[in-house]
């Protein structure tokens, strides 16, 4: 994909999983002058394995670390909707919170979680916050967004031309991130409450994977994604 959005929304659970996600794809795009807006779903007040730490001096935290990466991938806007940690649910009321950013921001193309996307290997399977935000999302795109009779207190209806989903079992489009991988590297190692361990392993384990994606795109490095057209 090598097109570049007028306007962007990128739409995560946790704080850091945007540039984890797609930070390549988020500072191309802001480089090429789009307006990239990111909203987070959740405070991240649970993220993390220490017992000691206090759960209001972590969300404070991490919206410092999201400050600061925001800043180098070069995001229009940032905002976190401040759901609990762990506790998103897929309501009516979390669905018009989602559809009333996408009509007010109008992008062009919106990021988010592949809910599909569930066993990763025998070691990982998707946190459930990633689950329920990217489900709540594609409901929120499409019809809701789209068709004014939805939520219509929410402002005017917006059809949303293309959906990228993140964290899929199943890319079939590809951005080649390798002018902004350095960029994405830095932006996810300013989350240290998540990547806490020095030596810069966080940045180096996220060109191993945009290498191996850019080997399926004939890229340097690249970011996949499962895409949608849905028109616009």
């Amino acid at each position: 994909m090598d097109d570049t959005p007028e306007v962007a929304l990128a739409v995560y659970a946790h704080p850091d999983d945007a540039d984890v996600a797609c930070g390549g794809t988020l500072a191309r795009w802001a480089r090429a002058g789009s307006a990239v807006h990111l909203v987070v779903c959740t405070d991240g007040g649970k993220g993390t394995f220490d017992p000691n730490v206090k759960s209001k001096k972590l969300v404070a935290t991490r919206a410092a670390e999201l400050e600061e990466s925001s800043a180098v991938i070069g995001l229009a806007s940032v905002a976190n909707l401040g759901y609990p940690d762990g506790e998103l649910v897929d309501s009516d009321a979390f669905r018009q919170v989602l559809v009333e950013w996408v009509r007010r921001l109008r992008p062009d193309v919106v990021c988010g979680h592949d809910p599909t996307a569930l066993f990763f290997g025998q070691e990982y399977f998707n946190h459930r916050d990633h689950r329920i935000a990217g489900m709540a999302l594609l409901d929120a795109v499409a019809p809701a967004a789209a068709l004014p009779l939805y939520f219509p207190q929410a402002g005017p209806a917006h059809q949303v031309a293309t959906v990228l989903l993140s964290g899929t079992l199943e890319p079939d489009e590809w951005v080649d991130v390798s002018e902004t991988i350095e960029c994405k590297a830095t932006a996810v190692e300013c989350h240290r409450t998540q990547f806490a361990e020095p030596g810069g392993w966080a940045g180096e384990a996220v060109r191993r994977r945009a290498q191996e994606e850019g080997r399926r795109a004939g890229a340097l490095f690249a970011e996949g994604f499962r895409r949608l057209t849905l028109g616009g």
